[in-house]
């Protein structure tokens, strides 16, 4: 994964918020422990977000192998979250023809405190 630059990631993060509750955000979505990330920029543009140090669920480990840092492994289920919501397909068929990856899409991915965050821009 190429690093995104330094002003986009900071362009990004002036986007993106994390709460209890976003009632306002553009989009969200909600993390295991009931808080929810919300981006507040262009709508089209999607967000998944993973608490980084949770565990992997099994069926997934088994499926795609795990990393020795369980946030490496939410790096890559995020981006293939936001690459499948682009691209308008469920999860599951996502991750059947494309594996853990963003592929072509316009998908970065940052950290905000504990959370694993990727943002995918429309028009990739």
């Amino acid at each position: 994964m190429q690093a995104p630059s330094e002003s986009r990631t900071q362009r990004t993060l002036q986007h993106l918020r994390i709460a209890k509750s976003l009632p306002d955000a553009v989009t969200r979505s909600h993390l295991a422990d009931d808080r929810v990330v919300g981006w507040y920029g262009d709508s089209g543009v999607v967000i998944d977000g993973e608490i980084a140090d949770q565990q992997v669920p099994r069926a997934l480990a088994a499926r795609f192998g795990t990393d020795s840092d369980p946030a490496e492994f939410w790096v890559r289920w995020t981006q293939a979250e936001c690459a499948a919501k682009l691209a308008d397909v469920p999860i599951a068929l996502w991750i059947t023809r494309n594996g853990l990856t963003a592929a072509s899409h316009d998908v970065i991915t940052l950290r905000l405190d504990d959370v694993v965050v990727s943002v995918g821009f429309p028009g990739s």
